[in-house]
C-alpha cells in the first residue's frame, strides 16, 4: 500500500486549511486601522476590543489575532475541544467536548455571554468561528437542560441527519445560534472570521451561524424531527420549545432585516477548497495526473464508497498512466450497531471491501480535524489486499461495517498485520472537512 504518498498528499491539504495561516492572509493592522478582508475599522472609534469564539481551529486562529493586535486586546475567550488547545496570551481557553456538548461548553459559552452583554456602541467584537462550534459553543433555550440538548443531538447524529438539518434544530434550541449571538453583542460593532466545515461555505450553517441572520425557522425545525421520526423520541421539554416555537408562542431566530445585523461583517477565511487545491497541486509534483472531482461528496460513508470505488475502476480500465483522484466534503452514518467508528473509516471499510482482490488502487479518506467520530483515528488507508489480508487474520469486514464498528477493524489489523491502516495525525488545530485520495496506477 502506498500509504506515504497518500499521507504526503493529505499533510499538503491539512498544511493549507491551517487556522492561523488564514487569519494572517485575510487581517493587516496598518497604523490605527485594522483590515478584515475588504472591510476595515479605524481602531481609535473604540474603547475596548473582545475576541471570543468556537471550534476546533479557534485557538490557533486567536493566536493569530493576538499576534496582529497585542495588547489591544482588552478581553477574549474560546472554546474549543478537548486537546485542541494553543499558545496564547491574552485571550483564554475552555475546552469542552464534541459532538455532545458538555457542561464545560456551558459555563464557557456563558462566560462569552457575559462579555457580550458588557459590550457597547464603543466596543469592537471580533468573533472567531471553525467547525465544531455547533457542540462547542452551548447554552440551552429558556427552560431547557444540557442533558435535552445531548439527547437531541444524539438522535440526530444516529439517524445520520446531515449538518444543515443537524444545525437547523440546534439552532431552535439555543440562546445563542442561529444569530442570537449578533443578538447579544449590538449594538458593538461585529467582525466574524470563518473557518468553513460546511459544503457550499453557508454562514447560517457553519458552527449553526451565531453572528449571521437564519434562514431556517422553528417549523423547519420540526419538519427535521419528523423526517426521521423521533417526534416520540425526544426529551419532553424539547418537544414542547419546538412546537410552542412553532405556533408562535416564542420568539424566532433573528432575520436579515434585524438591526443586530447592521454592524456585522462576516468572512470565511479558510475553507476545503483551498485544502483540495493543495492536495492537488502536491500529488502533481509526485508526478500523478490529477483530478479534483468533487468538493461537495456527501450522504452516506458507504455508498460514497461505492461511487469512488467505481471512479478507481474507471481509472483502471482506461489505462493511461498514474492518476490521482481528490475528493472532498462530509458524508453521513446511518448507526445502526454498537461499534466504534467514524464516517472517515466507515468509507474505507467499504471501500476495501468494494475493491477487494483489485491490484493498482489505494485509497485514504480523512478528516482535516485529526478526529474520526469519537475516536484517535482522522481516517484511514486501504488498497486491493486490504479485505483480504483481514479474512486471513479471521477479521470479516461484513461484520465490522455492520455493527459500524470500523476503528475496531483497522485497529485489529494493524496490530496483527504489523502494517498501517490506521490514519493517525493527532488533533491538527484546523476542520474543514474530510478529504479523500484515491491513487490509481495501472
Amino acid at each position: 500500500m502506498k500509504d506515504q504518498i497518500l499521507t504526503t498528499i493529505f499533510k499538503a491539504a491539512l498544511e493549507a486549511a491551517d487556522p492561523w495561516r488564514a487569519v494572517k492572509n485575510a487581517v493587516r493592522l496598518e497604523g490605527n486601522r485594522l483590515y478584515v478582508g475588504s472591510a476595515s475599522y479605524a481602531l481609535d472609534c473604540f474603547n475596548r476590543i473582545i475576541v471570543v469564539g468556537a471550534g476546533k481551529g479557534t485557538a490557533p486562529m486567536a493566536r493569530a489575532m493576538e499576534e496582529i493586535l497585542g495588547d489591544r486586546i482588552d478581553q477574549g475567550l474560546v472554546v474549543v475541544k478537548y486537546g485542541h488547545t494553543g499558545s496564547l496570551g491574552r485571550i483564554r481557553q475552555v475546552e469542552a467536548a464534541h459532538p455532545l456538548p458538555d457542561e464545560a461548553g456551558v459555563k464557557g459559552t456563558e462566560e462569552i455571554v457575559r462579555m457580550l452583554k458588557e459590550a457597547d456602541e464603543k466596543t469592537l467584537v471580533i468573533c472567531l468561528l471553525s467547525g465544531g462550534g455547533s457542540a462547542l459553543l452551548v447554552s440551552p433555550a429558556e427552560g431547557l437542560s444540557l442533558g435535552d440538548k445531548q439527547a437531541v443531538t444524539d438522535l440526530l447524529l444516529r439517524a445520520g441527519a446531515p449538518i444543515g438539518e443537524l444545525n437547523a434544530v440546534r439552532k431552535h434550541l439555543s440562546k445563542v445560534k442561529g444569530g442570537r449571538l449578533a443578538e447579544l453583542a449590538h449594538p458593538a460593532t461585529l467582525a466574524t472570521l470563518i473557518l468553513s466545515d460546511v459544503i457550499g461555505d453557508r454562514l447560517d450553517v457553519i458552527a449553526s451561524g451565531p453572528t449571521v441572520p437564519d434562514g431556517s425557522t422553528f417549523a423547519d425545525a420540526l419538519k427535521v424531527i419528523r423526517k426521521y421520526g423521533l417526534e416520540d423520541r425526544l426529551p419532553a421539554a424539547a418537544a414542547r420549545y419546538l412546537v410552542e416555537g412553532e405556533a408562535g408562542k416564542i420568539a424566532d431566530t433573528p432575520k436579515a432585516r434585524a438591526a443586530c445585523f447592521s454592524g456585522s461583517s462576516p468572512l470565511v477565511v479558510g475553507s476545503l477548497a483551498l485544502a483540495l487545491e493543495a492536495a492537488r497541486s502536491k500529488a502533481e509534483s509526485l508526478g500523478y495526473a490529477t483530478e479534483v472531482v468533487t468538493a461537495e461528496l456527501q450522504g452516506e460513508a458507504a455508498d460514497a464508497a461505492r461511487y469512488l470505488a467505481g471512479v478507481g475502476r474507471d481509472g483502471l480500465r482506461h489505462g493511461g498512466g498514474r492518476r490521482c483522484i481528490i475528493a472532498g466534503g462530509e458524508t453521513t452514518v446511518t448507526v445502526k450497531g454498537s461499534g466504534k467508528g467514524g464516517r472517515n473509516q466507515e468509507m474505507a471499510l467499504a471501500f476495501a471491501m468494494e475493491i477487494e482482490g483489485t491490484e493498482g488502487i489505494d485509497f485514504l479518506s480523512g478528516g482535516t480535524d485529526g478526529n474520526d467520530g469519537p475516536t484517535d483515528a482522522a481516517g484511514a488507508m486501504v488498497d486491493g489486499k486490504t479485505a483480504g489480508r483481514a479474512r486471513g487474520f479471521g477479521i470479516e469486514p461484513e461484520d465490522f461495517l455492520a455493527r459500524n464498528d470500523s476503528y475496531t477493524f483497522f485497529e485489529q489489523l494493524d496490530r496483527l498485520s504489523g502494517e498501517r491502516h490506521h490514519l493517525i495525525t493527532g488533533p491538527t488545530g484546523t476542520n474543514v472537512m474530510d478529504v479523500q485520495v484515491l491513487l490509481v496506477e495501472p
